[in-house]
């Protein structure tokens, strides 16, 4: 009969990861059951029930402000949405009901929350997915009991139309591997993309897919610059750097084709191209961009962590 999502700390990312996951059960028919909502917080399936599909929703923050507000956004997703039961104040509560855990909250406050009177034994044999920054696996597990599976992942902006890209650590050995894989497979790719990696790699995961969008919107603005400088009104500006990036992207992603293919199948002999990419080289904006990666690196491999004395 599927099984109970919990969101702990439901702000902007928790919101975009459980839209997405309600959104992606349209239409009603899924893997050939349909489903229905009858009572708040829960969907139920009217045929074959899927094991890797949520068919209840509960979604946690700390102030009764912010869950009038959470029951508003949710509320415009339509019927799908109404079938959240948002909490203010009710950790304990919501996990003990819970089978898969998303904790989403900032990552300073990630030990408090966990640390809450019950909630470790309540955590207990279920499936705990962190997105938090620079908060480790070595971390979480010594907040929770031996039995807690614990995950980390980490999307990114863009999931919140459902363009994300995250990245997931390791699944740990147990017998239920392939169901919980399962579980995650369906939350995030409802969101975008999907790949899992080693924990080693996610300061840098971090830096490239979680900071990627701010470093990408410079690069866009100034491309966008560029056209209002040369005459281009700026929303037809900003219009067409925004499709070349995403097409440009597309290209890599969807054909395969490497981004040196793109840019000398571009780069004609004594033309306009090759002007334009000799003066980026001139700016160091090849280098600048990769150290701005390996900053941001090593700045994630600090959130989460004790303050220095």
């Amino acid at each position: 009969m599927g099984y109970t999502l919990c969101v702990l700390g439901c702000g902007t990312m928790g919101i975009a990861v459980l839209s997405g996951v309600i959104e992606s059960l349209e239409p009603t028919t899924i893997h050939g059951a349909k489903w229905e909502s009858h009572t708040p917080g829960t969907l139920t399936p009217t045929g074959p029930p899927d094991a890797s599909v949520p068919t209840r929703f509960v979604a946690c923050v700390s102030r009764e402000e912010s869950a009038t507000r959470l029951r508003t956004t949710f509320a415009a997703l339509g019927p799908r949405g109404a079938a959240v039961d948002v909490h203010a104040a009710q950790n304990l509560a919501a996990v003990q009901t819970a089978d898969v855990v998303l904790l989403c909250c900032k990552p300073q406050l990630a030990h408090t929350i966990l640390s809450e009177p019950g909630l470790k034994g309540a955590l207990g044999g279920k499936l705990l997915i962190s997105i938090l920054a620079g908060v480790t696996m070595a971390q979480l597990n010594a907040w929770v009991l031996p039995t807690t599976k614990v995950i980390r992942a980490m999307p990114n902006t863009p999931c919140k139309i459902r363009e994300g890209m995250t990245v997931v650590s390791t699944l740990p050995v147990s017998p239920s591997a392939d169901l919980d894989r399962a579980i995650i497979l369906k939350i995030f790719s409802s969101i975008g993309r999907c790949r899992f990696l080693d924990e080693k790699h996610f300061d840098a995961c971090t830096a490239l897919s979680g900071s990627g969008p701010a470093f990408a919107c410079i690069f866009l603005e100034a491309m966008a610059d560029g056209g209002v400088m040369m005459g281009l009104p700026r929303a037809e500006a900003l219009e067409l750097a925004s499709q070349t990036l995403q097409g440009t992207a597309r290209m890599v992603l969807q054909g395969g084709a490497h981004p040196a293919q793109i840019k000398d199948a571009v780069t004609t002999p004594g033309g306009c191209t090759i002007a334009g990419l000799l003066a980026m080289e001139d700016g160091r904006v090849r280098s600048t961009i990769a150290r701005a990666i390996q900053v941001a690196t090593e700045r994630a491999s600090e959130l989460g962590q004790p303050a220095k004395k």
